[in-house]
């Protein structure tokens, strides 16, 4: 399920490139960013409380633009971290990594020669696949996808002729895994918070 994930967002990415390649240049923009995932605790009625440890990944996007102003976002990001549950008494914790895809509208604001800055909002699906090896692993964790919305912003310097430092905030908010338990359901919203940095490169 995992490869299908990745395998079907590259493709997606390869055709819009091409696509855009074979109409016009400069409609194209790749980018490559390192990020921080730090996730928000969530808590339920019944008392299940729900956080997630903070770690580093990867962030990768395609952008088509359709104008000077607006642009369409393709974004796949990957980090790795702990799911902790507290339930009554007991404890769990789940390491799993963390994919997500998502589709988005970029809009460029109002903005001086040297950089360029812009907003985002779309939706797309976070998906959790855990790795097995932390301790206390539950047996039996299934893989599990969660819708999201995203939004966010930053800004696109110029630092060469098509080369730009990229610099970027953007926030999920969605539903916490419970990996197939009913009874570590959270039953709530919870945000993940990922500002990254890295390069673009439009063409």
């Amino acid at each position: 399920m995992i490869r299908n994930a990745v395998i079907l967002a590259v493709t997606v990415a390869v055709l819009l490139s091409l696509a855009a390649m074979a109409q016009d240049e400069h409609k194209g923009e790749i980018s490559l960013q390192g990020m921080v995932f730090v996730t928000k605790s969530a808590t339920n009625v019944n008392g299940t409380s729900y956080k997630a440890t903070q770690s580093g990944g990867v962030l990768g996007t395609y952008r088509y633009h359709f104008g000077p102003n607006i642009s369409a976002e393709l974004a796949y990001g990957f980090a790795r971290d702990t799911q902790k549950y507290l339930l009554s008494s007991e404890s769990f914790r789940i390491q799993s990594q963390v994919h997500q895809v998502t589709l988005g509208l970029v809009v460029n604001v109002a903005h001086p020669k040297k950089f360029t800055p812009y907003i985002l909002v779309g939706g797309g699906m976070v998906l959790f696949a855990p790795s097995g090896n932390q301790l206390n692993y539950i047996s039996g964790a299934q893989t599990q996808g969660k819708g999201a919305l995203v939004y966010g912003g930053g800004i696109n310097y110029p630092l060469q002729k098509n080369f730009f430092f990229r610099a970027e905030y953007r926030g999920l908010l969605y539903a916490p895994p419970n990996f197939g338990f009913g009874g570590l359901s959270a039953n709530s919203i919870t945000h993940s918070a990922e500002p990254s940095i890295g390069l673009s490169y439009r063409f």
